[in-house]
């Protein structure tokens, strides 16, 4: 039995290995190419032969060497599909680890160093195939088009939903995925799951054939490129924008046609700046006249961002584009200059007050009127319109914060920037209206009920009498003055008055600085040369002709007469003589405004008709001192009143209720009426201050201390001079012919002789009273 079981085995190991033989001669046979194109017969055979004995005696191919005679062409042509897989099925059959021959497998009869390269052949074979159809292949691999088709999912609505939206399409999803995304590097691949329409549409004109397929695609497509385009230029906005903010703190072929991204995303860019600059000037017309600094900050990111975008598309010029926002195309007043003109009219002048020390005006902390309304923004506002990210919405707010608690030289500077000369002269010219109707109805209706509540007289008392007696003088003689019932009326239309003339001093004074600023960068195209040092023994006159040889590059004069026309020439040649003269003659607005402003003055008889009339007379000006009737006493007496005291400690004073405004006004309708050194000589607290420093008496009367009194009269006197000082300094060119000349008798000194001779007159015109011996 033993023996039998030993011959089957014997038999199966033998068939096994003749199957083997047959397998490898097949493989052989199926596509080996023969060196002369004849096959050599019984070779493998022979080879398989000595293969199972080195198998079985582990000899080397050294000792045969009959086995390494075998030579091989290489292929002109690559074989078949067929001869592939039949080849790829033999040798798979011969790696099997299952046999149909019992459990002995024909991998156990081949070398192990044969069967680990027979197992390397077969594993890189299997993409052979595709190689062997490359293009196919490529096709194949490069078509996305079933990332789109999602028909099965149409089926689970049940007839719900006739087409998905665009949130469930995966082009869609990966192309916002990467404009949602953080990362910034993602951005260039924007466009590239687009392309997954083009695959959709070509599989359903060459695969199913089917028009109403492609119909469908290009709807969505032109859906989801609206969407990009409108997602995109947002993103280019806001990461231009966030570069901007940062500083001061193509065509594309879609189902076969040719879209042109550039123009689309000018058209978006640019209705995004109007959206932003809109943004920024409702921002502005909803807070109050410190909002031109935030105004002034987004509209110079929005420049900048303009500014960098330009360098990459073309866009309409960013002026063009304000003036569309702002309304100043088809009219001379823009909605930044109406705003600003409202909000000087209707709060900065009733309600702030000006301190000249820190040379600011703050807001008041009792509103003598009721407070302006104005329409504040419901909608929220994206944060790409307005810098770029939160982060910088933050910062920049931390930043202007410190602009909204006062009205200073900063904002004036940025208004000038921002109303040009045009805006100035219609906010000057409205401006002064205000003050005419101020002078006309206001105060002047009060000035008439002072001036009747005033003394006939009220004279400078002697120093004899004392700083207190003094003082109880004044109180009774102005006391209506002082319990005026309208008195507080009084000192807020003198207050609106003097805002409105430091107004026009703060515009000057920031205007000017621009005016310099721009002269001086215009000197070196004007051929204007600073004066050069010269040590001694120089010629200056040479060194001079030098520099201007070396600069005459730069003259933009010569510049466009060589290279430009006629017409351009003559305009150079007008705009330089205009910056030469505006240098020379050197223009004030605030001048021309107080000349406007005594002309309102002299209008009316009621400012005017002081004291002319005792000039015209021919009678002294000194009869008339102790009179009440012109504009200074009246002017004396208010000084006297807020002068007073506070009586209680939680009261304001009058410099926390109205500042320095108030001054001002009365100031400067005292220096225009030339009535200023009346003022200074003939005032009552100036008479009081006097006496007092000079017997230094600290009494006091009516509840009225003395020292404390008399300290803020020295205040507001050094106030006063310098209010006068300043208003000197603009009106010192004022013609001869404009001041009234005063009737001055002048008289020679006396000498020893006329002394002598004139003592028969003094005794016969002694006062009375007197004797002979004074």
């Amino acid at each position: 039995m033993m023996v039998k079981n030993m011959n089957v085995q014997h038999v199966i190991i033998i068939q096994a290995k003749k199957n083997l033989l047959c397998i490898l001669i097949a493989v052989r046979d199926t596509c080996v190419d023969w060196f002369n194109g004849v096959g050599e017969s019984g070779s493998i055979e022979e080879s398989l032969a000595l293969g199972l004995k080195l198998n079985q005696s582990h000899g080397s191919k050294k000792d045969h060497p009959e086995l390494n005679h075998v030579r091989l062409n290489k292929r002109c042509v690559g074989p078949s599909s067929t001869q592939l897989y039949m080849v790829r099925t033999m040798i798979e059959s011969l790696l099997t680890d299952k046999s149909g021959y019992g459990k002995r497998t024909l991998r156990k009869d081949i070398d192990y160093n044969h069967l680990s390269l027979i197992d390397q052949f077969h594993k890189q074979s299997f993409f052979w195939d595709y190689l062997l159809n490359f293009d196919a292949t490529l096709k194949q691999c490069g078509d996305l088009s079933q990332l789109w088709y999602r028909e099965f999912y149409l089926e689970l609505t049940m007839g719900r939903k006739i087409q998905f939206p665009i949130e469930m399409s995966m082009p869609w999803i990966l192309a916002d995925h990467i404009l949602e995304s953080i990362k910034q590097p993602m951005i260039e691949y924007v466009f590239y799951p687009m392309d997954l329409y083009n695959d959709a549409a070509m599989h359903a004109l060459l695969v199913f054939r089917k028009q109403f397929l492609y119909d469908e695609i290009e709807a969505e497509v032109n859906l989801c490129f609206d969407q990009l385009v409108f997602k995109l230029s947002d993103k280019i906005f806001t990461h231009f924008k966030s570069l901007a903010a940062w500083q001061v703190f193509y065509f594309y072929k879609l189902l076969g046609r040719s879209i042109d991204l550039t123009f689309l995303l000018t058209q978006r860019l640019t209705l995004s700046f109007k959206k932003s600059l809109e943004t920024a000037i409702q921002r502005f017309e909803s807070v109050n006249i410190t909002g031109v600094m935030e105004l002034q900050c987004l509209l110079e990111v929005n420049r900048l961002t303009h500014e960098l975008l330009s360098s990459f598309l073309t866009l309409d010029s960013f002026e063009s584009i304000v003036s569309e926002v702002n309304h100043s195309v088809s009219s001379a007043l823009g909605r930044i200059t109406l705003h600003i003109f409202w909000e000087l009219t209707y709060d900065f002048l009733p309600h702030y007050c000006y301190n000249g020390s820190t040379n600011r005006f703050v807001k008041t902390q009792q509103p003598h009127v009721n407070e302006t309304r104005r329409e504040k923004m419901t909608r929220e506002i994206p944060d790409v319109q307005l810098y770029g990210t939160r982060e910088l919405n933050q910062a920049y707010d931390i930043v202007n914060n410190l602009y909204r608690g006062f009205v200073g030289v900063q904002h004036f500077r940025t208004m000038t920037r921002l109303l040009g000369y045009q805006g100035i002269a219609v906010v000057i010219q409205e401006m002064l209206k205000v003050v005419k109707n101020l002078l006309d109805k206001t105060i002047r209706e009060f000035v008439e009920k002072l001036r009747a509540c005033m003394p006939k007289q009220c004279k400078l008392p002697r120093s004899d009498y004392g700083s207190p007696a003094i003082l109880q003088y004044y109180l009774h003689q102005l006391h209506e003055i002082i319990h005026y019932p309208a008195l507080q009326d009084v000192f807020h239309c003198f207050r609106e008055l003097g805002n409105a003339i430091l107004f026009f001093l703060m515009i000057e004074q920031s205007l000017s600085q621009e005016e310099i600023k721009d002269l001086l960068q215009a000197a070196p195209f004007q051929n204007l040369i600073p004066r050069p040092y010269a040590k001694e023994g120089e010629a200056l006159e040479a060194k001079i002709r030098r520099l201007e040889a070396k600069y005459a590059a730069m003259s933009l004069v010569n510049i466009i007469k060589k290279l430009g026309t006629e017409k351009q020439g003559k305009l150079v040649e007008e705009s330089d003589l205009l910056t030469r003269e505006r240098l020379c003659i050197g223009l004030t607005t605030f001048e021309v405004m107080l000349d406007r402003i005594r002309g309102f003055l002299l209008e009316d008889p009621v400012w005017s008709n002081n004291s002319s009339s005792a000039v015209s007379s021919n009678i002294s000006p000194l009869s008339n001192i102790d009179d009440t009737h012109d504009f200074h006493r009246i002017w004396s007496a208010l000084q006297f009143v807020y002068c007073l005291p506070t009586r209680h400690e939680n009261d304001m004073s009058v410099e926390q209720l109205y500042g320095e405004g108030l001054n001002f006004a009365g100031c400067t309708i005292i220096r225009l009426l030339s009535e200023h050194r009346k003022f200074e000589t003939y005032d009552f607290t100036y008479h009081l201050f006097k006496i007092n420093r000079s017997d230094q008496k600290e009494d006091e009367v009516k509840n009225v201390s003395l020292p404390t009194f008399t300290e803020r009269i020295r205040k507001f006197q050094i106030l006063n001079q310098q209010i006068f000082a300043c208003l000197n300094k603009y009106l010192c060119h004022t013609t001869t012919d404009e001041i009234p000349v005063e009737q001055v008798k002048c008289l020679t000194p006396m000498t020893l002789q006329t002394i002598q001779s004139s003592i028969p007159i003094y005794q016969h015109n002694r006062l009375p009273g007197t004797t002979s011996e004074c």
